[in-house]
């Protein structure tokens, strides 16, 4: 790569820029995604600003109260709710907000209100925040039929009637993906222009292996596993068809596992089991998000029992396992899930 080269361009895709094009391809469309869009670029920037610098400013550490999920909340997490929520509502497009540190679902005010339901984790992976680890925010969008008199029904629609998901890592670099329902793409934020820049345009089938290298499990959880998870994951380190041994890499912040499997391959897994009989992550702003960006880019998500996009959630904060990643490596587990119904 010339990156002196690259240093010089100055013909640069921004987020805005790239939402704008996409949105000149819709002759109906009157800008209102665009505009919610650049609100929640807005809150990643500010919530970009305050990671970096949480450990000066007293940031790290706990707020002294636990959100919805019994987690202890971390001052960036209500920082980052808070940012969150009033970037939304200030935007004027959204009608009913689900946020993980929330137990309610909020609705927005008459004089506000837009087409939108936002579903969103503002600072996912925050118990590393204390030690540098990548954290991320995570997002998906629905449009509502009728936004003048929403309802918590509106916000407990399948993964798969989302109009866009994406999610912003804060690490050694703050990186936006994003999809609107026609591929994936990758944005990285240049901290002198203040700006998104496109970096990974097109993350699709031909960048994500249809079987990977890699898998990511958290196997301190090994004996409480169903006998599909402990099959595959054996099958993962002691392979019987003579291929080699998949990597282990588990980082523990599913923006940062789900991130690396989208640009590498791989299957990243959080299954049920005996402590956690629903599985840990939550559907509307965890799974669905990240499975609608996996299938964007040719891969697969499951959950055990079915397509992750095609559960239809009863309560908003409620939990799933999830298997995604590699096209054919969730076949396997697919199949091997398949084998223990037949059983």
């Amino acid at each position: 790569m010339d990156h002196s080269a690259d240093a010089h361009r100055t013909d640069l895709m921004t987020i805005t820029r790239f939402v704008l094009n996409e949105q000149s391809k819709h002759a109906e469309s009157r800008g209102d995604f665009t505009i919610l869009l650049s609100h929640i670029v807005l809150g990643c920037k500010f919530v970009c600003s305050a990671v970096n610098k949480a450990g000066l400013a007293k940031l790290i550490g706990l707020a002294g109260e636990t959100n919805v999920q019994g987690e202890e909340q971390k001052k960036l997490d209500v920082l980052s709710n808070e940012v969150f929520v009033k970037a939304l509502v200030s935007s004027g497009r959204t009608c009913i907000l689900v946020s993980e540190e929330d137990e309610l679902a909020i609705v927005v005010e008459p004089s506000k209100r837009g087409k939108y339901c936002v579903v969103f984790d503002p600072l996912d992976g925050s118990s590393n925040i204390d030690c540098g680890v990548s954290i991320g925010t995570i997002f998906g969008i629905y449009m509502i039929k009728d936004h003048s008199e929403p309802k918590l029904e509106d916000a407990l629609q399948p993964g798969k009637d989302m109009v866009a998901a994406g999610y912003c890592m804060y690490g050694s670099s703050c990186t936006l993906v994003l999809s609107t329902g026609s591929g994936v793409n990758g944005f990285t934020l240049d901290p002198s222009l203040g700006e998104f820049i496109l970096t990974h345009p097109d993350i699709k089938v031909k960048k994500i292996p249809k079987k990977g290298k890699i898998y990511s499990v958290n196997e301190g959880n090994a004996r409480n596993w169903d006998a599909p998870t402990a099959k595959y994951v054996e099958k993962c380190k002691f392979p019987k068809d003579g291929s080699s041994a998949k990597s282990l890499r588990y980082i523990g912040s599913m923006v940062a596992d789900v991130h690396r499997t989208l640009l590498y391959g791989g299957i990243f897994l959080y299954p049920a089991d005996k402590k956690s009989p629903n599985g840990k992550l939550r559907v509307l702003y965890e799974v669905f998000p990240m499975s609608f960006l996996m299938e964007q880019a040719g891969g697969q998500a499951f959950t055990g029992k079915e397509r992750a996009l095609d559960l239809v959630p009863k309560k908003i904060h409620e939990r799933s396992p999830i298997f995604l990643g590699s096209y054919d490596d969730v076949e396997e587990i697919k199949a091997l899930y398949a084998e223990e119904q037949k059983a």
